[in-house]
């Protein structure tokens, strides 16, 4: 039996890259040949199939950012691997990613999925710019392709946002491997108190962590010894700056501590240590970071927005709360005094974990997309 050859187009960095690697891990080698295309300068750690055999890696010029010198560079030399390929299949991840895919797969006439993981136009509050973000994607979903959504949230932006039709909108949400006791074993330094909330989630208008220091100040006027861990807060963190000066400016400094770079062992550790997990978003995919938090049994605090509401159910194994420092203040007091509620929270958070968002329970469900929208 002939495998289907799936090419994977992306800029590998974060979520995004997390997504592809565990599809890549727990897709079965037998049935499916997957190659990626991705940037030059994003993740230079080889990906590796369910066999833990190497997976064909090939890198162009696809970069973060809008560039248009770059971008047009980046269109032709992935259409020429596209050609060489030959794929059977092109599934394509990230906004960058589903560009260049709707574009290349619709003048060779090949199947496209495209995975947004939270559609670009979410990434700002300048009207002019979500606008012209809408309209680009708009014109794209009159392209031969069908959108993988990553959430229920998601699917709703493709139907009633963007414009697609019902039956061109699938869902495969995120998911992962269940987390084992030796994968979360510390390697850094402790710094921090042994009593600690976290997060993870780099300074930027998306994860909005000014919210989420306005809350702590909150907090620390009834609870003095209150900490946050924020992690992940190196790489593309434009708003670092003003969340330091917002520290310092509320005589936070011994209440939070950053770490910019954390090995997922690390992150793993953190969480599961933590006294709860916490998220200002204002939207996402559908984190993994929230989903690891549910697989290591901890409650959740988390701003009512896309992809969390997906994760969080209200009163359930957290807190939903509407963008408000007196709220996150709130909610977050009530679980660390009332350790009945926040036991019976973390219990509901692994049950959620495991019925819906455990990637060996379903992988089968994206097999099944893959071979009935490939050409085979």
């Amino acid at each position: 039996m002939r495998k289907i050859k799936i090419v994977h187009i992306l800029h590998a960095v974060g979520g995004v890259e997390v997504s592809l690697r565990l599809i890549v891990q727990n897709t079965n080698p037998d049935l499916y040949q997957h190659f990626i295309i991705h940037g030059v300068d994003d993740t230079t750690k080889p990906f590796y199939d369910a066999n833990n055999d190497p997976v064909t890696s090939i890198k162009c010029s696809i970069v973060r950012d809008i560039n248009p010198l770059k971008d047009t560079k980046a269109l032709f030399q992935i259409a020429k691997q596209v050609n060489q390929l030959k794929p059977d299949l092109v599934h394509a991840h990230s906004t960058k990613g589903g560009v260049f895919a709707k574009i290349i797969c619709q003048a060779k006439n090949i199947p496209c999925l495209h995975t947004p993981q939270a559609y670009s136009f979410l990434s700002t509050n300048n009207n002019v710019k979500r606008n012209v973000f809408l309209k680009i994607e708009k014109i794209l979903a009159k392209l031969n392709n069908k959108i993988l959504a990553s959430s229920e949230s998601e699917r709703k932006r493709a139907l009633n946002e963007v414009g697609y039709a019902k039956n061109r909108v699938l869902v495969f949400p995120n998911a992962i491997n269940p987390i084992k006791n030796q994968d979360h074993q510390l390697s850094i330094k402790k710094t921090w108190p042994k009593t600690y909330i976290c997060s993870v989630g780099r300074p930027s208008y998306q994860k909005n962590i000014e919210l989420m220091v306005h809350g702590l100040q909150e907090l620390k006027v009834k609870n003095p010894n209150i900490h946050l861990v924020l992690m992940g807060v190196g790489l593309y963190s434009p708003n670092l700056d003003r969340v330091k000066k917002l520290i310092t400016d509320y005589q936070l400094e011994e209440n939070v501590t950053l770490l910019e770079w954390t090995d997922r062992k690390d992150i793993f550790s953190i969480v599961s240590n933590a006294q709860l997990y916490v998220s200002t978003a204002r939207y996402e995919g559908l984190p993994y970071s929230i989903i690891e938090a549910l697989a290591l049994k901890k409650a959740v605090v988390a701003t009512n927005s896309d992809g969390n509401r997906d994760l969080v159910k209200n009163n359930y194994n957290g807190f939903l709360i509407e963008e408000s420092s007196s709220e996150f203040a709130k909610k977050v007091d009530l679980l660390l005094s009332d350790i009945s509620l926040r036991k019976r929270f973390e219990e509901n958070a692994f049950v959620r974990f495991n019925n819906e968002f455990n990637i060996k329970k379903t992988i089968s469900n994206l097999e099944q997309i893959y071979e009935k929208e490939a050409a085979v």
